[in-house]
């Protein structure tokens, strides 16, 4: 008797800790990425979510939350831009994969501006160390024809390397590595579009993403062209013993996660998954349109939803949810989630300041002991471009560069916002937790003056020097 008693408060309070938790985790709304949102992929590490998608650009910018609501407002830190010609342009589709103490970013990038499609192949990089935000220095390509989506995973012991590649169709193809930067054999293909949902405006599979649990291996990829709203998710199971041949896999006949009219979700593709914090939730982030006639680019945005399991063991993803659906947050996150930031002076710990909380145009920004205040809090806004304003959340103004200066010692301060690229700034890690903040017009950064440590120290810009008093962290607040 007093061992079932003892069972039965252990499941008890086993239950009442699931649902404090479920009870804390902060509710959010899709888009969890309202721009730039295609291709979302997210990692789940030490306490944060982070966030990478597509950027059409030749720079790859990463958001840091303690919870997926958070990811809405947190800001995009540039953590990788295109250093060489043959992988300089339209960098789509990064993914993240942690091993032997780096973090390995996979990406597609092309070799033009004009016409880049063609030229696409696919590169990884290496962080210096366990801080998903790198720095990342460039490790290799990994083929030397067209590919895309490329996803590592682990099955049996065994590190693969999947994506899609031009045969006719785009088919689903598998390599094996010696290491995450490292092909052992050539690709072999495993997935061609064979049935009617799979040639909606071309005949595709892409996207391969590997799923496991119970022992089973699945492939959830996406098929039909990006490009009409018939954008889906297929399933492949392993059934063999070799993940490199396409008899080891068995294709489901119908898909998995599609179209949802009565909700407003067209074009459901190109997911990831990730679980709760607590790690008993298993989540899906994909993107859709809201539109049935919206196209494969820049109108994507990043959505999340949590899915279940089917008794056979298979995952059951559901159905895609409205957008501005109310949903609980991932089981285990913290209570609420964060939507403004402090910038902290990494040689003198001093916060980024609006000088007497002034409301006026051309107030002072500063250094000063951070105190909580209003005028040292500050809204990081995408403005689409790879490029945020800071909005100070006591006055509603935004950092400036005065008189749009090139100069090194042109002051920052606040003022309207005018729309221009003097009030637009970039965030790039230069260390472990540290970026420099960019001017997007000057291309310099700020800088504390004469790395003061004192109150009140002006905050200005100035050409970049590598030290520490033109490095800022990132504080939710």
């Amino acid at each position: 008797m007093a061992r079932r008693l003892l069972t039965l408060l252990a499941a008890l309070l086993l239950a009442l800790s699931l649902g404090q938790s479920l009870a804390s985790a902060a509710s959010f709304t899709n888009p969890v990425k309202a721009v730039k949102g295609a291709d979302p992929w997210i990692s789940y590490y030490n306490g944060n979510y982070y966030l990478v998608t597509t950027s059409w650009t030749d720079v790859i910018t990463m958001r840091k939350s303690a919870t997926l609501a958070g990811l809405a407002t947190a800001p995009s830190v540039q953590v990788w831009q295109g250093d060489a010609a043959s992988r300089c342009c339209n960098i789509w589709a990064p993914e993240l994969y942690y091993s032997g103490g780096h973090w390995y970013l996979y990406y597609v990038a092309g070799q033009n501006i004009s016409d880049y499609n063609p030229t696409q192949r696919t590169h990884v990089l290496e962080s210096a160390g366990t801080d998903p935000q790198g720095p990342y220095t460039y490790k290799a390509q990994l083929n030397s024809s067209w590919m895309l989506d490329p996803s590592v995973a682990s099955i049996n012991g065994q590190l693969y390397l999947f994506g899609s590649a031009s045969g006719g169709t785009q088919n689903l193809v598998a390599a094996r590595m010696s290491n995450p930067y490292t092909l052992a054999t050539g690709f072999s293909t495993i997935s061609t579009p064979t049935y009617s949902w799979e040639t909606s405006g071309g005949s595709v599979n892409e996207g391969p993403e590997i799923l496991q649990r119970g022992g089973k291996t699945f492939l959830i990829y996406s098929a039909s062209g990006c490009w009409t709203p018939d954008y889906k998710l297929g399933q492949l199971t392993l059934t063999g013993s070799d993940p490199l041949s396409a008899s080891s896999w068995t294709k489901k006949s119908t898909a998995v996660f599609q179209r949802n009219d009565s909700a407003g979700v067209y074009g459901p593709g190109h997911n990831g998954f990730f679980t709760s914090p607590d790690g008993t939730e298993s989540w899906i982030v994909y993107h859709a349109n809201d539109s049935s006639s919206d196209g494969c680019d820049n109108g994507r945005t990043t959505r999340a939803q949590k899915f279940t399991w089917n008794s056979d063991g298979t995952p059951n993803l559901g159905t895609p949810v409205a957008l501005g659906a109310s949903q609980t947050g991932p089981s285990g996150e913290p209570s609420t989630a964060s939507t403004t930031y402090t910038l902290t002076n990494r040689n003198s710990g001093k916060c980024l300041d609006v000088a007497g909380s002034s409301t006026a145009d051309g107030a002072n920004v500063q250094q000063y002991t951070c105190n909580g205040g209003n005028n040292q809090k500050w809204r990081i806004e995408d403005q689409g471009d790879d490029t945020s304003r800071l909005v100070n959340v006591a006055s509603g103004k935004v950092l400036d560069t005065a008189d749009c200066s090139s100069a090194d010692g042109a002051d920052l301060r606040q003022w309207s916002w005018l729309n221009n690229t003097c009030q637009r700034f970039r965030f790039l890690t230069t260390d472990s937790g540290y970026v420099r903040v960019v001017n997007q017009a000057t291309g310099k950064v700020a800088d504390v003056a004469d790395c003061s440590t004192a109150d009140s120290a002006d905050v200005r810009q100035w050409s970049w020097l590598n030290n520490t008093c033109q490095q800022w962290k990132l504080n939710p607040v």
